[in-house]
């Protein structure tokens, strides 16, 4: 304490970097950047110590773009979509993010991406105006975005080095996307961006913008083992800039080496399957002291016997209580942790969790825990192993050089736990995913994914069309089924794709006149859309409503037509029927929030307001759409 009063002025700037980081530059506010965050058109020109390009000032208006675009399920594609957690996405990456902002503001713990290295025959999009004409507009209603413009899936084009403005194009296509994932982020979340020397000056300027230069963790050198000629040095290595949303929420890393946790696959794997058995650890002990190690062996086959209940573990302990008989001296230490008590050693330092190691030796871990990992990997794969993957999976080389589990597994051991969300928007062939799986089948963890893929096209002369894969996407789904498949428990994943709204958008904008008006109410007689399907519109509700693609949903059937609850009864959607019989059978639920299609009160104004009156004396929120 320095005896003073609040530091107003501080606590406003401490806010203000936690919401807009990318208006801070050296440590001061950025008043253009401040404003160009709102959406004010500037011209960023001033000297000063900045980022700028060709088309930033257009970013900005890209990224304030609102969309009213959603995800429609794709069930024929998924495996187990009612009761997985995983999801995969099909789709524009920029748009997906804007539609996920609602549901999973705040909600994920780590994004992996491996976007475009800008290498000069990479494509991809990045932003540019497609208006059409209020005549277009209205023939077309409901296929563009609030403001007129396309949803960008014809905007997938080569980036060449001859165009005057390489560099910023793909500074263009970056800085949005990295701004709405940054929004994603959980406090203690963390962000792995992969690129190599083409970009990686301009990746680090543009995060330290986005993120905060304070939130920056480290920049990885990923060591490929073995290289390719690039000029008077054969390129051997890659780089992952590391940047977290707040470093002062992110608890420190660790790297277990070659232990695992105690799991039930280590306990299986010991005890020959037979929970039940009597099982023989070798014990190995290591603690430390006044930072020098001393370390023990007690015994070299004392036991560890079932008196009582089953050796069930999850997360590294007992899912429930056991009734052991050991007879080594560390036997009150792992009953008591094993039975989620706290535990100490002989010299009273915590026990924080016992494990395996490869060989097979129970060993336990202290407070003070593991070494930090390095920041140069080394032995955790290449994109050769990445393509010899693929070809183990699909029998064809399908991908070139995609990343391999092997790096992705380290990457995520070190940052995620049990029920993590892990996020990846340029899912290529889906290593993320695999490596998810994998892991929580190693580790008996609980993580999940969500994959974002464009549906690029493939190339007509490749091996992957010839096998039947006409986009990236295709292929991405189809390793994600076939890695399920091999790892039978495994819960499976749900496809979404990317669409229109299923409701009509208000266009003030086109209207000019009497005539114009008439047309667009004539147009919002119903605001649903010719041929919208209700399932596609309960997913729309939901994502708008700020539920997770995931959240529980059950149908409610009654004898004149049913409806939805969402999160066990707190939110109830209405897109058959509805009569005062349901109103009170709503009622009764005392849900939260309600929503109604406004058509199902066509020709019945007085059940509407009753509805409405209803509703509000019981203070629900009520809403038609």
């Amino acid at each position: 304490m320095d005896g003073k009063s609040l530091d107003i002025l501080s606590e406003k700037l401490t806010k203000l970097r936690d919401l807009c980081p990318e208006a801070f530059t050296e440590d001061k506010v950025d008043w253009e950047k401040l404003q160009a965050s709102f959406g004010n058109q500037i011209n960023l020109s001033q000297e000063r110590y900045h980022l700028n390009w060709a088309g930033k000032s257009e970013v900005f208006r890209v990224l304030q773009q609102r969309t009213s675009a959603t995800l429609i399920p794709s069930k024929d594609e998924s495996i187990n979509f009612d009761n997985t957690k995983n999801i995969f996405i099909e789709g524009e990456n920029l748009e997906v993010l804007k539609v996920l902002q609602k549901s999973y503001f705040g909600k994920i713990k780590m994004i992996y991406i491996d976007p475009p290295y800008n290498t000069g025959s990479d494509s991809f999009i990045y932003p540019d105006r497609f208006s059409e004409t209020k005549d277009e507009y209205l023939k077309r209603i409901g296929d563009k975005d609030e403001e007129g413009y396309l949803l960008k899936e014809g905007m997938f084009r080569k980036n060449s080095k001859d165009s005057g403005h390489y560099h910023s194009n793909w500074l263009s296509m970056m800085y949005p996307r990295l701004y709405l994932a940054r929004n994603l982020l959980r406090d203690d979340g963390v962000i792995f961006v992969s690129i190599d020397d083409n970009e990686v000056q301009n990746l680090r300027m543009i995060m330290n913008e986005v993120f905060g230069e304070e939130n920056f963790v480290t920049q990885l050198i990923w060591d490929l083992g073995s290289g390719t000629a690039a000029g008077h040095f054969t390129r051997a290595h890659e780089y992952i800039l590391v940047f977290a949303k707040q470093k002062q929420s992110l608890s420190n890393f660790i790297y277990r080496g070659d232990s695992e946790k105690i799991s039930e696959r280590a306990v299986k794997k010991i005890s020959k399957g037979n929970p039940a058995s009597q099982i023989t650890f070798p014990i190995g002990i290591e603690f430390e002291e006044k930072d020098k190690i001393f370390s023990s062996q007690i015994g070299k086959s004392e036991k560890i016997k079932i008196i009582e209940g089953e050796m069930v573990f999850k997360d590294g302990k007992l899912a429930k209580p056991v009734t052991l008989e050991a007879g080594w001296a560390m036997r009150d230490q792992i009953l008591s942790w094993l039975n989620k008590e706290e535990t100490f050693d002989s010299k009273g330092q915590k026990v924080t969790k016992f494990f395996f190691n490869k060989k097979g030796v129970l060993q336990y871990e202290k407070e003070r825990g593991f070494i930090n990992p390095q920041s140069v990997l080394r032995q955790m794969g290449s994109t050769k192993k990445g393509s010899d993957e693929i070809l183990k999976i699909f029998g064809s080389k399908v991908m070139d050089f995609p990343k391999p589990t092997s790096l992705l597994s380290f990457l995520i051991s070190v940052v995620t736990f049990d029920n993590d969300i892990i996020l990846d928007f340029f899912a290529g062939s889906g290593t993320t995913a695999q490596a998810v799986m994998e892991l929580n089948k190693e580790d008996g963890g609980n993580r999940k994914f969500i994959l974002v893929q464009l549906p690029e096209k493939t190339d007509e002369t490749s091996e992957a069309f010839k096998a039947g894969y006409k986009t990236i996407a295709d292929i991405c789904k189809e390793r994600i089924r076939r890695v399920i498949k091999k790892n039978s428990d495994n819960i499976g994943f749900s496809v979404f794709k990317l669409a229109p709204s299923n409701f009509k958008i208000w266009r003030s904008d086109v209207i000019e006149n009497t005539e114009d008006l008439e047309k667009m109410m004539n147009i919002f007689d119903d605001q649903v859309k010719p041929n919208a399907e209700k399932e596609n519109m309960l997913y729309e509700l939901i994502l708008k409503s700020g539920y997770q693609l995931t959240v529980e949903t059950a149908y409610m059937p009654s004898k004149e037509g049913g409806y939805y609850s969402i999160n066990n009864n707190e939110t109830i959607i209405l897109l058959e029927v509805i009569n005062q019989s349901i109103v009170d059978e709503i009622l009764n639920l005392n849900p939260k929030n309600v929503i109604v299609l406004d058509k199902l009160f066509a020709g019945n104004d007085q059940l509407k307001t009753n509805t409405a009156l209803q509703m509000k004396e019981a203070n629900i929120e009520f809403k038609t759409v």
